[in-house]
């Protein structure tokens, strides 16, 4: 196991008087009760208003429906999990034996609800301030990543169908595989019997989200 405590001082500025809240930050349900949802449930609050100051600041010309697409893409589970991955905290997560055997130290699942977690600890300790800070160290390159504000794909596929008076897109879940802490499903997209598209993702909205931006590519949007 990594040397934790320097791990956190390197990632986020700050020497922990107690690591306990950052262990129980990288603990699954798979290996212990006490594990990381409760904080990953007030991380995800933190890091909400956290993104949510940096854009208002950021984009001052933006309207709220515009900034809300911006905020809705960079907080979502596999945003978090990259940011995981980028600051390391793969190696430093608490598995149970079968969870780490089905792969759970690379899920997205795992890895975003405990970077929050994470979050959720930097926040008890230390206040707004640090988690602030790191957010806005580690998501520099992700808020720069759209000139404009990105449209959501079920939202401009919603849009292209009535523009060309078409059935509203329906989407169906086709398969769902995979463990409870890393599950897999698949979503059909179809505007009637027009254009239909299938992807996958890690939950249910996720592979609607990717279904219908395969949609939209389809129809060369």
């Amino acid at each position: 196991m990594p040397d934790l405590g320097g791990w956190i001082s390197k990632t986020f500025g700050q020497r922990p008087a107690d690591l306990a809240p950052y262990e129980r930050a990288l603990t699954h349900g798979s290996q212990a009760a006490e594990n990381y949802e409760r904080l990953e449930f007030l991380g995800d609050r933190v890091l909400g208003l956290a993104i949510a100051e940096w854009l208002y600041e950021r984009f001052p010309a933006e309207p709220e429906g515009a900034l809300s697409r911006r905020l809705n893409t960079l907080v979502t589970g596999a945003q978090c999990a990259d940011v995981a991955r980028e600051v390391g905290v793969a190696p430093l997560l608490r598995l149970g034996k079968q969870a780490r055997g089905d792969g759970a130290a690379d899920s997205d699942n795992v890895l975003g609800d405990a970077m929050e977690a994470l979050i959720g600890a930097l926040y008890l300790e230390f206040g707004f301030g640090p988690p602030r800070d790191f957010v806005r160290k580690a998501w520099a390159k992700h808020i720069e990543a759209h000139a404009s504000a990105p449209k959501h794909p079920k939202s401009a596929l919603q849009e292209w169908a009535a523009a060309h008076n078409r059935r509203a897109p329906d989407y169906e879940v086709t398969d769902r595989s995979g463990p409870n802490h890393a599950p897999r499903f698949t979503v059909k997209v179809s505007i009637g019997t027009f254009a239909d598209a299938s992807a996958e993702g890690t939950s249910k909205q996720e592979a609607e989200t990717a279904a219908a931006a395969a949609l939209l590519e389809k129809l060369g949007k």
